[in-house]
């Protein structure tokens, strides 16, 4: 009703506070709801695009979702790639997966990203969280990936234009050499709301304050 043509769900709120720690229970717990919603957007008919709210958006992304695949995604990777390296789902790495980041995803409404989707919930299921191992739902992601790449049409971003936090932030050469490449950056590789808000201030990435009047959040401190 109040948002016509969009797909909005507004599940119940977990504790805020316990959901902000990475590693904590909470943490997983809020964001191993991820898969569901976005299935369920899927089997509503529509196209998703999910990112991180740890992401500054630079250009409109959509000009670069090339062709028709099943789902897009950017690898959590810093080692450096050529400017025109595949879009194949990388190989796996030494824990036997690779390591695609699950902080920006887009799908269509096919069979395939519905697969894709069902498979990341079991492996979920596979992985809870404990003390001992303080999962996170990333690495489900890519073993969902990697199990059913053979039925899904897969494709990975250009690492210029959707830079790791890793690596844009670590590698100031890299990002004078791709200079108006970038186009969505994740302020990953560092823990702490504080600190993300931070280093964004530091790099010119703070872009909340001088839109405030346009939010309806208004100026956040």
């Amino acid at each position: 009703e109040k948002w016509p043509g969009h797909a909005v769900l507004i599940p119940p709120a977990l504790d805020s506070q316990i959901a902000h720690k990475f590693g904590s229970q909470g943490f997983f717990n809020f964001t191993a709801r991820r898969p569901q919603h976005l299935l369920q957007i899927l089997e509503l008919g529509y196209n998703v695009m999910y990112n991180d709210v740890d992401m500054v958006w630079l250009q409109d992304p959509f000009k670069y979702l090339e062709g028709s695949h099943d789902a897009y995604f950017m690898d959590d990777m810093t080692a450096i790639k050529p400017l025109d390296h595949s879009h194949d789902l990388p190989p796996p790495g030494k824990k036997g997966r690779t390591y695609i980041c699950s902080c920006m995803i887009f799908l269509r409404p096919t069979n395939g990203a519905k697969l894709l989707m069902k498979k990341w919930i079991e492996e979920l299921q596979d992985q809870p969280w404990s003390r001992a191992k303080k999962a996170n739902d990333q690495p489900a992601f890519n073993w969902a990936l990697n199990k059913t790449a053979h039925q899904v049409d897969l494709y990975l971003l250009s690492q210029a234009a959707f830079p790791t936090g890793g690596l844009y932030f670590k590698n100031g050469t890299w990002v004078k050499e791709t200079k108006g490449k970038h186009v969505i950056i994740h302020n990953n590789y560092i823990l702490g709301f504080d600190k993300k808000i931070k280093r964004f201030r530091e790099f010119g990435l703070w872009l909340v304050d001088d839109h405030a009047l346009e939010s309806p959040l208004g100026k956040l401190k």
